[in-house]
């Protein structure tokens, strides 16, 4: 175990892999999210979004701005307060799941999670594939081909397969300065908007509906709920008595900092140009906006910033594909992904028609998935801190019978029903261009709302059902509980 220490003190390879972090390796900070979550949302997809909240859903900016604010107060407050739990069990989300679903239940979620970070992996890759082309067609004209295509893309996923595979501390340092770089350019960016754009126009687009809002909403935050599961990745390192509200401050603000702005922009470009949000590439839009001095330091830190989102992302599937039962160390567990990251691309890139329509029925699609998991483990964590029950590191690690979440047969009945039938109704309410389910003209349906109605199905139902028993063998002594007991106090 000495050279895991040594390595991860170092910043080298992160070797560890699921196994819970001792607490005597626990020297993580909680202001080291901060960079984290802005890095998180370093995406020219957000300027793509705000535009479709202007042309799609008709809002005008101050309805922008209230939506932005409100999906990413919701979407990652979700991640923050889940976060929590990271610095409880000192292990990834995927991992502390299985006390909630049981060692065997886990996997039902758990494969659903890992084949929707499959398609946000790989909607990322392909935006940072097309800026890569942007970039080349603005500074030596070189235009868009199949064969530059598939390079563009293959090198994108390459270096995101390198930087996710370094673990913690590379992409902490990646982050903190990736900050900086996209800060100083965002806010150039603004400065020429507000410049050269004809405000009058700006504010003087007439108000949406609030059923658009919304759904709007609804839209901009399935990014963040993506997140949800992956939040105790990044704080496993954190001691215990780090403070809870402060990770949730972290979470939100870093976050925010970044959506909100950006949500902004592209509405307010795609009042000078109405047809970005049915551009056919989520990018080549800011060449035609923005001058070249201007857009390609632009897209080139905005192309860094997707790199690390994927980064982040493939991080967290590592962790996923272990807990699946992949036997291979993370950072290998990580090429599985990385592959598939590539293969997808090419298919959206090359085969699909429209890449704002896909992209907006998978948000969609993903946040269902998403939120059925969300409910259950938040009251599975609800009913942790009540008891003050901590999670079990051996019982974590053990898959058989012997393990404190074993339950009935390695599942947890209560949290696998309340998941089954919650999927299932989000699914029914969700209505996109792929599928259309039978409760869609519902209110539920007809304002955005599944994702919401699948969080409060999933957690009504585990809060109702009886309380799951863990192994009567595995109860924690005394000097367990008070630990617990000043945990939950620290959060």
């Amino acid at each position: 175990m000495d050279n895991v220490v040594l390595a991860d003190s170092e910043g080298a390879i992160e070797t560890r892999g699921i196994e819970p972090v001792p607490d005597q390796e626990r020297h993580g900070r909680v202001r080291e999210l901060f960079p984290t979550w802005v890095a998180a949302n370093i995406s020219v997809l957000l300027l793509t979004m705000g535009a479709a909240l202007v042309v799609f859903n008709a809002l005008n900016f101050w309805q922008v701005l209230i939506v932005a604010a409100c999906a990413a107060l919701a979407s990652f407050g979700m991640v923050g307060v889940l976060s929590v739990s990271g610095k409880w069990g000192g292990a990834p989300g995927a991992m502390l799941s299985r006390a909630t679903f049981g060692v065997r239940g886990n996997l039902f979620p758990g494969a659903i999670l890992w084949v929707a970070r499959f398609g946000w992996e790989t909607i990322n890759a392909v935006t940072g594939a097309y800026a890569v082309l942007t970039v080349l067609d603005l500074l030596f004209g070189i235009k868009s081909n199949n064969v530059l295509i598939v390079i563009t893309l293959f090198v994108f996923v390459a270096c995101t397969f390198l930087v996710s595979g370094m673990g913690r501390k590379a992409l902490n340092v990646c982050n903190k300065w990736s900050t900086y770089l996209f800060g100083i350019f965002s806010v150039l960016v603004l400065g020429y908007l507000i410049a050269t754009m004809d405000w009058d126009e700006v504010f003087s687009k007439p108000a949406g509906t609030t059923a658009m809002m919304i759904t709007g909403i609804g839209t901009i935050a399935a990014g963040g709920i993506s997140w949800v599961p992956t939040g105790p990745d990044f704080t496993r390192y954190l001691p215990h008595a780090a403070s809870g509200k402060k990770i949730v401050g972290a979470t939100i603000s870093g976050a925010g900092l970044v959506m909100v702005p950006m949500v902004l922009m592209g509405a307010v470009m795609a009042v000078a140009t109405p047809g970005l949000a049915e551009a056919p590439d989520p990018v080549s839009f800011l060449g035609d906006i923005l001058p070249t001095w201007l857009a390609v330091p632009y897209l080139v830190t905005a192309i860094v910033g997707m790199l690390l989102i994927n980064s982040l992302s493939m991080y967290s599937a590592g962790f996923t594909a272990q807990t699946m039962g992949v036997k291979l160390p993370r950072a290998m567990a990580v090429s599985i992904n990385a592959v598939i990251s590539l293969v997808g691309g090419l298919l959206l890139m090359l085969v699909a028609k429209s890449f704002l329509s896909s992209f907006i029925t998978f948000l969609i699609l993903l946040a269902v998935s998403f939120s059925a998991w969300i409910g259950v483990y938040a009251v599975d964590m609800a009913r942790r801190r009540a008891r003050a029950v901590r999670y079990d590191p051996e019982g974590l690690m053990d898959t058989g019978r012997t393990s404190r979440y074993w339950y009935v047969g390695g599942f947890c009945w209560q949290a696998m029903t309340a998941w089954t039938i919650a999927l299932i109704a989000g699914i029914c309410f969700t209505k996109c261009d792929w599928f259309t389910g039978p409760l869609a003209s519902t209110f539920v349906g007809k304002y955005g709302l599944s994702w919401a109605a699948t969080i409060a199905i999933s957690a009504l139902l585990m809060a109702v059902l009886p309380a799951p028993r863990e192994s009567a063998g595995a109860d924690a002594d005394a000097d367990a509980a008070a630990r617990s007991q000043r945990e939950s106090a620290a959060a």
